[in-house]
């Protein structure tokens, strides 16, 4: 029988249930996930945001396959003003650099947000009088390594804070870090027949 879990993958936490250093990991949630349950994905541990867990291969297939192109909405905290020049490049795809290589992002939606529902993060971003923050919204339909993160960077907005709002039907507006929600089995096939592409 397969299972379900969407969490809030808080700052600082590894997207593992293997120990790792002094990093907290998803054992250290306290949930009783089944032990054949795994991350679709993964959230660095500076990240923070939705991720989702299942014993489901094929489910996993199709949301990490990017033929399928499922979309991430990633919320970002930047550093400076964001220029409509930034999100239209944003929005192009960029060059970043992925192992040594030039890479060209995919095309992206990109646009300014308001401060976002969640909570605080602790420990807190830092803060300089001197230069204003300003929040995004980018999503994806690809996932390379520090993605969100080189993209602001390319077009010079360096991230601050990452939390990925929104993934498969769900916003993380209202969650706290941590928590942990079943999702049914009828929800996930919903949302696999309306975001077929």
């Amino acid at each position: 029988m397969f299972s379900y879990f969407l969490l809030y993958k808080p700052f600082g936490m590894l997207s593992q249930f293997t120990p790792e250093g002094d990093h907290l990991t998803l054992k250290d949630l306290g949930f009783d996930f089944p032990k054949d349950v795994y991350p679709v994905g993964r959230l660095d541990a500076d990240s923070e945001g939705l991720l989702l867990l299942t014993n489901d291969n094929a489910l996993k297939h199709t949301l990490l396959t990017p033929k399928f192109e499922h979309q991430k909405t990633y919320w970002v905290q930047v550093e400076g003003e964001i220029t409509s020049t930034a999100l239209t490049q944003l929005a192009q795809g960029v060059v970043i650099r992925l192992k040594g290589q030039a890479y060209q992002t995919s095309p992206a939606q990109a646009c300014r947000m308001e401060n976002p529902e969640v909570p605080e993060r602790t420990p807190p971003i830092r803060f300089r009088k001197s230069i204003p923050t300003s929040w995004l919204e980018l999503t994806l339909r690809e996932g390379k390594n520090r993605q969100v993160r080189r993209m602001t960077a390319a077009v010079g907005l360096p991230t601050l804070r990452l939390i990925r709002g929104k993934y498969i039907g769900h916003s993380v507006s209202g969650w706290h870090p941590g928590e942990v929600r079943v999702l049914s089995s009828e929800f996930i096939q919903d949302y696999l027949k309306n975001n077929r592409r």
